[in-house]
């Protein structure tokens, strides 16, 4: 009985969510309340605050369902790239776009967040939340890139932060546009490309570290 309870609860769980996300899909995340997603679940409004304390525990529960296999590419990624730094760069970020390309669940949940969410009032944290994310994020790309530059497959004096910077804005463009209409062209092929592009930029004319000047030294003037 204990077992059929707790699987009811999972299942109940994941109507939720998924009636969270067609809903802020269709309305958006600050206009739709806890009970428009109950009824849409098929549940009451209790059931609702009975596994989330309120719209920004379930929004944020919608969005870590949908990247946790994004964050399971980060890990492996860490287990490869001090051998194979830059075939790990690559092999992340091509197959974070195939993923978005490849599911129906990423897809609708990334319009989400793009397209369809307010960070304001009662979902401010989740904006908190979500520069820390950002900020891990460009850190292991950041990681990756310096243990590039060790072991020179990019140049030692590589600017590695601007560079993730760079990297970032390429694949946070790429998702932000691409979910507006994914008819425009197939992400799935056109991912290794559009990222081997970008790499063979930092390989060719990378940004390169500012290098400081030194100081001019006024010669003495010797008087006899």
């Amino acid at each position: 009985m204990a077992r059929r309870t707790k699987l009811e609860a999972r299942e109940t769980r994941e109507r939720l969510l998924d009636a969270a996300q067609s809903v802020f899909r269709q309305r958006g995340v600050t206009r739709t309340t806890l009970a428009e997603i109950a009824t849409a679940a098929g549940v009451t409004r209790g059931a609702v605050y009975w596994h989330f304390k309120d719209k920004a525990a379930l929004f944020h529960a919608m969005c870590e369902r949908a990247t946790l296999p994004l964050d399971a590419l980060f890990e492996r990624a860490g287990e490869t790239a001090s051998t194979a730094p830059l075939a790990t760069l690559r092999d992340l970020c091509v197959g974070a776009l195939q993923r978005l390309a490849a599911d129906a669940r990423t897809q609708a949940v990334f319009e989400v967040i793009f397209h369809k969410t307010e960070l304001v009032d009662e979902l401010a944290d989740i904006a908190t939340s979500h520069q820390d994310e950002r900020c891990q994020c460009l850190g292991q790309i950041e990681a990756i890139i310096r243990r590039c530059a060790e072991v020179g497959e990019l140049a030692p004096d590589i600017d590695a932060p601007l560079a993730a910077q760079g990297l970032n804005a390429l694949m946070v463009g790429i998702m932000h546009e691409w979910v507006l209409d994914p008819s425009a062209y197939d992400l799935a092929s056109a991912a290794p490309a559009l990222i081997d592009a970008f790499l063979a930029g930092l390989k060719e004319r990378p940004p390169r570290r500012a290098t400081r000047a030194m100081p001019r030294v006024r010669a003495k003037t010797i008087v006899a």
